[in-house]
């Protein structure tokens, strides 16, 4: 049953065209704008430290929350076809358990930030098990079932630390949020691979990746198979919870505070048009999860190109959105079935004018 299930995945390679065409796209355009666009240099930080710095490095590392997100709402997209958007009120929350527990005595060791993580975890986790409970055994509508949390999730981050926005300040907490000592690249990004390294041992160690497609094809089908189609959707939102914990924390360090009310704010937009243009079908199924990430990275790209081009705060979006609608349309069903019924149509021209010219010879 298992050698059934993965005949139909084995071709994921026609699943990135479109995130690595944006990127190429981005690419060719900085460098004909500025040359020098992806230059990168080793200047000395505040800390004293040398690190890397550029326009590529402040692409890869601003895309970090987002990247991880990515890998998590990939999953819930494929098992529930339908997107988490609370993701952001989520981190909100997950940011305020950390800071909770870092706040908690005097000094901030390396235990307490272990501890204050598993702590953001467990609660980012439980939300996430409250999101999957209403989307797998209540069968509502996952967008649905997530505005819940979307509309109410910051202010349970508000009230975690009764209304404060209280600063943490600790060399463990700078290096997570910036670079730890002797390391040029970014914590952040460093974080990322480890998690996406996580990913592909859990794809590659256990069934989980064929389970959920097989769930988000057929969901029916996926039962009478054996597969308990209700457990892969609720882990599915557990997992996000993880990516979410990661990223709130992520997000606190880099600032030394938790502000519950800008914490990844509008982050869910992002990290459903970073599932989308990775090529994935937001309608559930088959799913990369290294295209969510190149679609993180596309997005990032983006942002940074418009404000190099000196393009304002409050036009960014639009520009963004124009696009983004671009991609997401290069990359619809409809044009993928258009464009092959063109390019069947050239091959059979082809093969016609070979045997014609076969026969005449």
């Amino acid at each position: 049953m298992i050698n059934k299930l993965k005949n139909p995945f084995r071709n994921g390679l026609g699943q990135l065209t479109i995130p690595l065409i944006a990127i190429i796209i981005l690419v060719v355009f900085n460098l004909i704008r500025d040359p020098s666009f992806f230059g990168i240099e080793i200047i000395q930080n505040n800390d004293g430290n040398n690190v890397l710095s550029g326009n590529l490095i402040s692409i890869i590392n601003g895309a970090s929350e987002l990247a991880i997100l990515a890998m998590g709402m990939t999953l819930v997209t494929a098992a529930c076809g339908g997107q988490d958007i609370s993701v952001g009120a989520a981190a909100a929350i997950a940011g305020s358990a950390f800071v909770k527990i870092l706040k908690s005595g005097d000094s901030i060791s390396g235990g307490k930030v272990l501890l204050a993580f598993l702590f953001a975890c467990v609660v980012a986790m439980l939300f996430g098990a409250f999101n999957g409970t209403l989307v797998a055994v209540f069968k509502i509508q996952p967008m649905i079932a997530t505005l819940i949390l979307y509309t109410c999730g910051r202010s349970i981050a508000y009230w975690i630390n009764g209304g404060a926005t209280p600063t943490v300040t600790s060399p463990i907490i700078n290096a997570i949020g910036s670079f730890i000592p002797g390391i040029p690249v970014p914590t952040p990004v460093l974080i990322v691979v480890i998690v996406g390294v996580i990913f592909k041992l859990v794809f590659r160690l256990t069934s989980l990746e064929i389970f959920t497609q097989s769930v988000g094809i057929n969901g029916s089908a996926a039962r009478l198979n054996g597969i308990n189609s209700t457990f892969i959707k609720l882990l599915s939102f557990i997992i996000l919870g993880v990516c979410v914990a990661i990223s709130g924390s992520i997000g606190v360090s880099r600032l030394g505070l938790i502000n519950h009310e800008t914490l990844l704010l509008d982050v869910e937009m992002d990290t459903i048009l970073a599932v989308a243009i990775g090529g994935n079908n937001l309608g559930g199924g088959k799913f990369k999860v290294g295209g969510s990430i190149i679609g993180a990275y596309v997005i990032q790209m983006l942002t940074i190109t418009l404000y190099a081009m000196k393009v304002s705060s409050t036009d960014v979006k639009a520009y963004k959105a124009i696009v983004i609608v671009l991609l997401v349309v290069i990359g619809s069903p409809v044009v993928k079935a258009k464009f092959e019924k063109y390019m069947s149509q050239l091959r059979a021209k082809k093969a016609a004018v070979n045997t014609k010219g076969a026969d005449q010879s």
